[in-house]
């Protein structure tokens, strides 16, 4: 298994090496089924903003009841291993939950990074306030606009046909 790849408890141990080591920690999650040049610049642009970079990967469950049938197109293990292998991703976990909020809470990052996709009012307001609680800060990074899992597939759809 990659060393990228790791579990809950071990994200929430790393996590406190850091703060410990008076590090910021940048967390972002998400389904990452096709990855594409929009999640690779958002994820650099999200590690900018601190000093590690930890993904909380939505299991398949997850995703099929967050996308729909016929996602994820790419199995959780498969999505990690792409992600562990972009240089700046330095943690992966994986959770069953369609929402963030224990990921958030095993981190506690310094950052929570979000995709231009959403606002703070469309953020779920249980990570927000996991986010409020443990006092840190939440950043909605700019949108990439025309790159997206969900346009990379219709145009699949439309060269299969």
């Amino acid at each position: 298994m990659n060393v990228k790849i790791i579990d809950i408890d071990q994200l929430a141990e790393r996590a406190r090496e850091l703060r410990g080591a008076r590090k910021r920690l940048v967390a972002t999650n998400g389904c990452f089924d096709l990855l594409h040049v929009g999640h690779v610049r958002y994820l650099q642009a999200a590690r900018a903003l601190g000093d590690a970079l930890a993904i909380g990967l939505n299991g398949d469950q997850s995703v099929r009841e967050l996308k729909g049938a016929g996602r994820p197109v790419n199995n959780e293990s498969d999505r990690a291993e792409v992600l562990a292998a972009l240089e700046c991703v330095d943690f992966i976990t994986i959770f069953p939950e369609m929402r963030a909020t224990r990921f958030i809470e095993a981190t506690r990052p310094a950052i929570y990074a979000k995709g231009g996709d959403y606002t703070s009012e469309t953020l779920d307001v249980e990570e927000q306030a996991v986010m409020r609680e443990i006092g840190g800060d939440v950043r909605i990074l700019p949108f990439v606009h025309g790159h997206s899992t969900s346009d990379l597939l219709e145009k699949l759809r439309k060269i299969i046909k």
